[in-house]
């Protein structure tokens, strides 16, 4: 269960648009979802939010998430999680993260600062007081600003069946070569703001790490909608044992309007 809220944060933020067209979200987007276990059992819930600000004179967005466990699970397994990233508002690449954990007793709290002109991270494990540093890759992004930095980059519009996304990231102390293949499009049902609605989407599938936790490299599947916001709608991941799954139930705030099905 403590990798949920990590599943959701690392897939809500995917959105895509137009490179000409304006910015898919905007100061005050924010997001909750409900997560259950295996389609039934209540797992928790997680939030996202976006907000201007400046770090160092620098105009910025800081993306705040936060996870945590509800109802009879939080009881013999308790999850309070935080992420955050500040990114340039302009070309949206990172200059800080924090990741601030605690999943069932292990914790994490690691500062990470980006110096992109000599393609260094600065990686501060306050947890046990080391700071390290690491080389990255070309125009790398975090596991936050990774999304949202996509949302701004991609044409959904000039997508295909089977076409393949790929970005550089780094995340704790490594860099990853990520991918998400896209599907195709389809209308499914959804609650949120307490009304039942259909909506387009776009349905893409994240490649993961075959394992302990996934099943297979292809478990995750994630849904957006088809509309100039392309909201997280759906994320679902078949586990080694059961699945996960994470629903879009609240939002305010969004750049664009929300298009439904009638």
């Amino acid at each position: 269960m403590k990798h949920l809220f990590t599943i959701i944060l690392f897939f809500v933020g995917f959105q895509t648009s137009s490179v000409d067209q304006e910015s898919a979200f905007q100061d005050g987007e924010w997001f909750k979802f409900e997560m259950s276990y295996s389609g039934f059992l209540k797992a928790g819930n997680a939030t996202l939010s976006v907000n201007e600000k400046k770090l160092e004179g620098k105009p910025v967005y800081h993306v705040v998430g936060k996870g945590w466990t509800t109802g009879a699970i939080k009881w013999f397994f308790k999850v309070k999680d935080r992420y955050e990233s500040y990114f340039d508002k302009e070309t949206g690449a990172p200059y800080k993260f924090i990741r601030k954990i605690n999943e069932g007793g292990h914790t994490k709290d690691v500062e990470i600062k980006f110096d992109h002109q000599n393609k260094i991270a600065e990686v501060h494990n306050k947890k046990h007081k080391e700071t390290k540093k690491i080389t990255t890759e070309k125009d790398v992004q975090d596991m936050v600003s990774m999304y949202y930095y996509l949302r701004n980059n991609i044409d959904a519009e000039s997508l295909n069946v089977g076409d393949e996304i790929k970005t550089n990231m780094f995340f704790d102390e490594e860099n990853y070569g990520f991918k998400l293949k896209y599907l195709g499009k389809e209308t499914i049902k959804v609650d949120v703001n307490g009304t039942k609605l259909k909506v387009k989407t776009l349905k893409f599938r994240p490649y993961v790490m075959a394992g302990r936790v996934f099943k297979e490299e292809e478990s995750l599947t994630l849904w957006v909608s088809a509309d100039k916001n392309k909201i997280p709608l759906k994320i679902k991941a078949d586990l080694a044992v059961g699945s996960l799954r994470a629903d879009l139930i609240e939002f305010k705030g969004l750049k664009h309007s929300f298009k439904i099905e009638f």
